[in-house]
């Protein structure tokens, strides 16, 4: 029975409509089991209703008809329960209810397994026969699976509004509204440009012109494809690799040379459709082929043609992962948009960032609030590939994404979206006045940065320095490794644009979710593997690359402060100042006449939070990466969106690690600053207020926006509110609390849309 399994989700995950996709798995299901019945039973959109939507087995009249309120029927008490109910005289339970126009009579056997989406209920997928006790748990075990898998089908048909359940019958709507992660704050409309990665499913079809020329981009793709398989063949000959471990690559490039699979992809485009877009209809068609094959063996070759387009895609994305017109007022939207992505779009053509994966403490959300561009994240039922070119309305405060809006919804946005630029304009008055509490408490504001073009829009922000350069993304924006000479030069930069003000780079922090294409790192954990200090500890030419590069474009600036990342031990900041007094010492031997940074520690690693005392005599600061911290405390992965919503900033556990870090270091008298996501997070601040932080950085767009917070809030008051705050127990009750705290001064506009 389970060989069949894959074959019936496999279909029900490629159907173009969720109503095929109903009918299909009914008719799959009851031949598999050989059972006399099966049926869907789906929710309707008032949360009232189970209505019978498809069915093998009972009268078809009776579809979209029959409809069972809570508490009617089986099919109510196995939705009630939230799990399977299998019973062997289903006539006979207290809850059944004889439905004459559904023709089931004399069904004794009965299965019911909810499908469920998140916790939410959508309906039941049922089984019924004439046998008594027809049913085993393997049939439960089989239901059960796929039951999820339709769970995901049904959760973005509704999501999208393909489709509605309505007390009598389905009918296709205009795309409605999808929830995801807030990731930058502000609004977007515009329209949608995907960008797909190197994922064969996420690639959209796009109309092309130029057949020729594209026929000749995958060409060119299909040849290096090919090179790269003999060449990996060969190599792995001479490495004496036995013939068996290389005969795939070779079936690769034979795979390449043969007609079938190209001469389709070509067919395909002088269709009229782009070649990665003709790319995926093939593969598509392929596995299909391979997916109804009986053979185990055989339909695992699926997965070898499946590879090979990826490899394909992969040389086709080198030059086309852009189109080559990017339309105005484009929204970039993809499975997985990285920073790199966002980084190379034109600032001028680009509005808001929608991505299905990442979340607000990802770093393309954080480069996104760099770039003042609305985002929102972790939207896990977007359909990617059938949105490209959409009109679309981003809410970057909500989390909410509208697909083809009504005119209405489009002109309210709108309206909003104007609210926002004068509230940005009014708080642009503040851009000259301190970051200080009407009793008294001065607080530092810098800047988080990135890239080189950042500096001229922060050092007219008001920033009074930069809490936080990361110097990775010159790292992931190039092909190779940067020398000396051309981390100095940039580094040279921003240093000289803020030369009277203090500068903080953070040494090279890749790993988890950043990584340099020239230097992958392949770890079933990236969080908490190899990242950060850890891997310039261990490369120290890397390491003493930058910081000789640091020092000596710090000469005759004296403005440069060194931060250490993923610090989490005395040992591990011990080794890392060793190798800055080695390079220091090297310079002055070379003539050089530098003055000796600052040198910080990043508390992002939970260990940290309890080693304040041991290391506040190595360090001349700390600055808290909350981002990090938290993803730490939770033990949430920040980039995942099906455990998004356990990643909260303002959950009791972070909130006391934040208070027990800032209170040890001021007993040792070392400062501390704030460069994670809660540094610009409205509610945060009134808690770090109370606190007693001493420098806050965020993006540039954000620095007016905390200042008017600072500048409202005494800390005395804030104080109070942070009292009462650590008496909470709930991340969602905290969040309210502040939220009707920062209404209540008239600061509700830096929490949604609008005044």
């Amino acid at each position: 029975m389970f060989h069949a399994l894959r074959r019936i989700l496999h279909d029900v995950n490629n159907s173009e409509e969720l109503k095929c996709a109903l009918n299909f798995t009914v008719r799959r299901i009851k031949k598999e089991m050989t059972s006399d019945v099966c049926s869907i039973y789906l929710l309707d959109d008032s949360r009232y209703y189970h209505i019978l939507m498809a069915t093998d087995g009972l009268k078809r009249a009776s579809v979209e008809k029959i409809r069972l309120a809570p508490g009617e029927g089986l099919v109510s008490l196995v939705a009630e329960r939230a799990e399977p109910v299998k019973l062997k005289d289903a006539s006979q339970h207290p809850c059944y209810h004889y439905f004459p126009e559904a023709g089931e009579d004399g069904f004794d056997s009965f299965i019911g397994v909810p499908i469920i989406h998140h916790r939410i209920n959508l309906g039941v997928l049922v089984a019924q026969d004439y046998a008594n006790n027809k049913f085993t748990e393997e049939h439960v075990d089989l239901l059960t699976t796929i039951a999820t898998q339709l769970a995901e089908a049904i959760a973005h048909a509704r999501a999208m509004g393909c489709i509605t359940v309505e007390k009598t019958h389905i009918r296709s709507n205009p795309p409605l509204s999808l929830l995801g992660i807030p990731g930058s704050p502000g609004v977007a409309i515009g329209k949608a440009l995907v960008c797909s990665g190197a994922v064969l499913d996420a690639v959209p079809d796009r109309y092309i012109d130029d057949i020729d020329n594209e026929i000749v981009i995958l060409q060119a793709a299909v040849l290096q494809v090919k090179k790269d398989m003999q060449a990996l063949s060969e190599r792995l000959k001479e490495a004496s690799v036995p013939q068996e471990d290389i005969a795939l690559f070779d079936a690769y490039a034979l795979l390449l040379e043969g007609d079938s699979l190209v001469n389709t992809i070509v067919a395909h485009i002088k269709e009229g459709n782009w070649a990665a877009g003709a790319l995926r209809q093939t593969i598509s068609e392929h596995l299909d082929i391979f997916e109804q094959m009986e053979d185990p063996y055989l339909r695992e070759r699926g997965e070898d043609i499946k590879d090979l387009g990826r490899r394909i895609l992969e040389q086709l994305q080198k030059g086309q992962d852009k189109p080559t017109v990017i339309p105005d007022n484009a929204v970039l939207v993809g499975e997985d948009i990285s920073a790199s992505m966002l980084a190379e779009i034109p600032r001028d053509t680009i509005v808001g960032v929608v991505s299905v994966n990442g979340s607000g403490t990802s770093h393309t959300a954080i480069l996104a609030r760099a770039l003042g561009l609305p985002a929102v994240m972790g939207i896990a039922d977007l359909p990617v590939k059938f949105i490209d070119d959409c009109e679309i309305i981003v809410d970057g405060y909500s989390g909410r994404v509208y697909f083809s809006p009504p005119e209405e919804l489009a002109e309210e946005y709108r309206r909003l979206q104007n609210e926002d630029v004068e509230l940005s304009h009014e708080l642009d008055s503040l851009k000259n006045e301190s970051a200080q509490t009407p009793d008294g408490l001065r607080i530092r504001l810098y800047a988080n940065m990135g890239l080189i073009e950042d500096i001229i829009v922060g050092k007219e922000s008001g920033a009074e320095g930069i809490g936080l350069y990361r110097t990775e993304y010159p790292f992931m924006i190039r092909s190779h490794f940067p020398g000396e000479e051309e981390q100095c030069r940039i580094y040279r930069q921003i240093l000289k644009a803020f030369e009277s003000r203090p500068v903080t780079l953070r040494t090279l922090d890749i790993g988890g979710d950043k990584s340099l294409p020239y230097f992958p790192i392949q770890e079933e954990n990236p969080f908490l593997g190899w990242r950060g200090i850890r891997m310039t500890l261990d490369h120290p030419e890397i390491f003493m690359i930058q910081l000789r590069a640091m020092l000596l474009a710090s000469e005759g600036l004296d403005n440069l402060n060194i931060l250490f990342p993923m610090i989490s031990s005395v040992a591990e900041v011990k080794d890392a100042k060793s190798f800055v007094l080695r390079a220091y010492k090297e310079l002055l031997d070379e003539g050089r006449k530098i003055k000796q940074p600052k040198i910080g520690v990043m508390v992002e690693v939970p260990a940290l939070v309890f080693q304040i005392k041991e290391i506040a005599p190595h360090v001349d600061y700390f600055s808290i990466g909350t981002n990090d911290l938290t993803q730490y405390l939770l033990a949430v992965d920040r980039n995942n969106a099906k455990v998004a919503d356990y990643y909260d900033g303002l959950h009791p556990a972070v909130i006391q690690a934040l208070y027990q870090t800032i209170h040890q270091a001021h007993k040792y008298k070392k400062p501390v600053s704030v460069c994670g996501e809660m540094g610009e997070d409205p509610a945060a601040v009134i808690l770090l207020i109370g606190m007693s932080i001493d420098a806050l950085s965020m993006s540039v767009a954000a620095l007016p926006r905390i200042k008017w917070i600072i500048r409202r809030f005494s800390q005395v008051q804030a104080r109070i509110i942070l009292d009462k705050t650590l008496t909470l127990d709930d991340s969602k009750v905290i969040r309210q609390y502040l939220y009707a705290e920062l209404e209540k001064e008239g600061l509700g506009g830096l929490i949604r849309a609008g005044r």
